[in-house]
């Protein structure tokens, strides 16, 4: 079973596989039990019972252990220099704290060379891949000038294929008095420099960030330049942030922790994913977003890290997986979805985050029966193996 002379590669004695394709098995999981995978270069090639898996040039025993798709976190800022753990730690122990915040790492990624930004993305990368992550997209939004926001494109797209700009993240101080002349620059010089090396625009649309209008301008900018919206939505209070993602047709809203009903329902009703950002609630200690609303009306839900030096700095999937079973309302089955499948559709894919025949072979082996304990078992390295674009790494 060998094409263009790529080895053939057999995965069996699958305890568990989840597909995210209920036509391979059963409920929206597409749960095989005592499955085998096939792997043919870069793809998946066969999906069945071990039983009538084909031969191969290599078999691989999982040895009763679950298979998942690997996960797609589709929402990171990955590229800055620094880290804000003074921050971290005056807000965890009660005491004031007012170094500026994501100001603090635009200052510090500015002053940093590129090797110290590509060896980071590399890094974070590399961290979120050991843990079962093999599709990821990252913003810029630390550099907030014309040439520093182009460069943290540049380096971001010589690794991942999912970047997006973000210099519309917060208007940096020297525009202080000009949030308007700021504006310009995004949807202006900015944007022409940016564009050719993102696919996605993002805005953050929050009180003392950008208002509606302001995002609006700059996500209709960026679509004129053939990039796709997604927007920083309803994260800090009630706003326009995901009215305004459902009217532009954004691939997703994200944090979406303050919503109206009025909102759920405009997300119910469209395309636009609902990506929730548990890691950033956890580590600021704010109100979690409530999944169970949006599932139960029909929206499509996404989890990612939200990974950045400030509100989140995990890399971990399956830690944001356990805090959205315990404390967003969703159940095992609907998180480990999201963070595969609702990735997946949060940017668009149809090739990732999901078991198929023809699908990128992207898989992570548990050190587990089934996917339930990556909840079950919250802060235990269960991720094993992890095969990416065919190749265990």
């Amino acid at each position: 079973m060998t094409t263009n002379s790529a080895p053939t590669t057999a995965l069996t004695h699958i305890a568990q596989l989840v597909t995210n394709d209920p036509a391979l098995g059963e409920g929206p999981l597409g749960l095989i039990r005592d499955a085998a995978v096939v792997i043919d270069g870069d793809r998946i090639a066969w999906v069945g019972p071990s039983g009538k898996a084909p031969a191969t040039d290599n078999a691989v025993d999982a040895g009763g252990r679950a298979v998942i798709p690997g996960f797609v976190d589709s929402h990171s800022h990955l590229v800055f220099a620094g880290d804000r753990t003074e921050e971290f730690n005056a807000r965890m122990s009660g005491r004031p704290y007012s170094a500026g915040g994501i100001r603090t790492t635009v200052a510090a990624t500015r002053a940093a060379g590129d090797d110290v930004l590509r060896a980071n993305v590399a890094r974070y990368l590399a961290e979120g891949l050991r843990q079962g992550t093999t599709t990821q997209e990252t913003k810029s939004g630390y550099g907030l000038t014309v040439e520093d926001e182009a460069r943290a494109l540049r380096i971001a797209a010589e690794q991942t294929d999912e970047v997006t700009f973000l210099g519309a993240h917060i208007v940096p101080p020297d525009h202080a008095d000009d949030p308007a002349g700021y504006v310009d620059l995004v949807t202006g010089p900015m944007l022409d420099a940016c564009a050719p090396h993102a696919r996605w625009v993002d805005v953050f649309c929050e009180k003392g960030a950008f208002d509606g209008d302001q995002a609006r301008a700059i996500l209709t900018a960026g679509a004129a330049r053939g990039l796709v919206p997604r927007v920083h939505a309803n994260q800090l209070g009630h706003g326009p942030g995901v009215q305004l993602a459902v009217e532009l047709g954004a691939a997703s809203a994200d944090h979406c922790t303050h919503l109206t009903d009025a909102d759920v329902d405009a997300l119910a009703g469209a395309e636009t994913v609902a990506t929730l950002l548990p890691g950033a609630e956890f580590s600021t200690r704010a109100t979690w977003p409530d999944a169970r609303r949006l599932l139960d009306a029909g929206a499509t839900v996404a989890l990612s890290t939200d990974c950045n030096p400030g509100s989140s700095f995990t890399s971990s999937m399956p830690f944001c997986i356990a805090l959205a079973v315990r404390d967003m309302g969703m159940t095992p089955d609907e998180a480990v979805w999201s963070a595969t499948a609702g990735g997946a559709r949060a940017l668009r894919r149809t090739d990732v985050g999901r078991i198929t025949p023809g699908a990128r072979a992207d898989l992570a082996l548990l050190d587990a029966p089934s996917h339930v304990h990556l909840a079950y078992r919250p802060g235990v390295p269960l991720v094993s193996a992890v095969w990416h674009k065919g190749v265990l790494v």
